[in-house]
């Protein structure tokens, strides 16, 4: 099971372009699922969070390894799919992502990297 991610977040549509942010949405889930197919990335979930007054509307959860996720962001299918995301909804980001094991590794390396600091 993969422990490096990507984290795509969104907030809500730019007011006037709703239809175009379905279709961006749809045209995004797509593109993922493409991916999935052909083993690009080891899966994803799209996530829309319930209104609770902050900028994050929802998000895309995408599970792979690192190498593989790195060439995907940087291919121009992504670049042209952020581009339109961009356009159309607010507070669009892109963000690496650790979970499962990954998550206690980097906390050991915190707390060895930062003892000395420590009062």
């Amino acid at each position: 099971m993969a422990d490096h991610g990507i984290f795509v977040g969104f907030g809500t549509p730019t007011r006037g372009r709703e239809n175009g942010a379905t279709k961006v949405f749809t045209e995004f889930g797509q593109y993922l699922g493409a991916q999935q197919a052909q083993k690009n990335i080891e899966g994803f979930e799209p996530v829309f969070l319930q209104a609770h007054g902050g900028d994050l509307g929802g998000f895309f959860l995408i599970k792979g390894e690192r190498d593989k996720l790195d060439r995907m962001i940087a291919s121009e299918e992504f670049d042209k799919l952020a581009t339109r995301a961009l356009f159309i909804v607010e507070h669009f980001g892109v963000v690496n992502a650790s979970f499962g094991g990954r998550v206690q590794k980097l906390v050991t390396s915190f707390q060895r990297d930062t003892a000395d600091l420590r009062t």
